[in-house]
């Protein structure tokens, strides 16, 4: 009879911002008193940021007030075999307006974004309702691993 045995410790920070780095689909938990709404996004990590988009709706008029939110995202190989990754940071909202230092990072969004999906706010875009940009200032970054090994009991043959 075979048992399994997980180990499960913290990720450096490095190994934590490699992870973040690696992916491009996370969610971010949005609460609002007593209501925590979990939403999946693109994005991409960069510089310290997080950057994606989402679309019109509740989520984002409460994104709108209450910026505060956590962001993970996750690399599962089983069960008791993964990697994650969890955010607390303040959200803002990007605006493309014009020549101002606003509307510049509003355009390094759309070029980071690009990096993974090269259809991003163009006629081709697979999500065209995703037209609010935003960025996430990763505050504190937590990583964390699990791994398994079976365990049998019986000398290696």
């Amino acid at each position: 009879m075979s048992r399994i045995h997980v180990r499960t410790h913290r990720l450096d920070e490095a190994t934590a911002k490699a992870l973040l780095a690696k992916h491009h689909v996370g969610s971010i938990a949005i609460a609002f008193h007593d209501r925590v709404t979990i939403v999946l996004v693109g994005y991409v990590y960069s510089g310290g940021w997080i950057y994606g988009r989402m679309e019109e709706g509740p989520d984002l008029t409460t994104l709108k007030h209450h910026h505060w939110v956590a962001f993970q995202t996750n690399e599962i190989d089983g069960i008791y075999d993964w990697r994650t990754v969890t955010v607390h940071g303040s959200v803002q909202l990007l605006f493309d307006d014009g020549s101002t230092p606003r509307g510049a990072e509003y355009r390094k969004a759309v070029e980071l974004l690009r990096t993974a999906v090269p259809a991003v706010f163009t006629p081709r875009d697979p999500m065209p309702e995703r037209v609010q940009l935003f960025r996430l200032y990763a505050d504190t970054i937590e990583g964390r691993e699990a791994q398994s090994d079976s365990v049998t009991g019986l000398p290696p043959a």
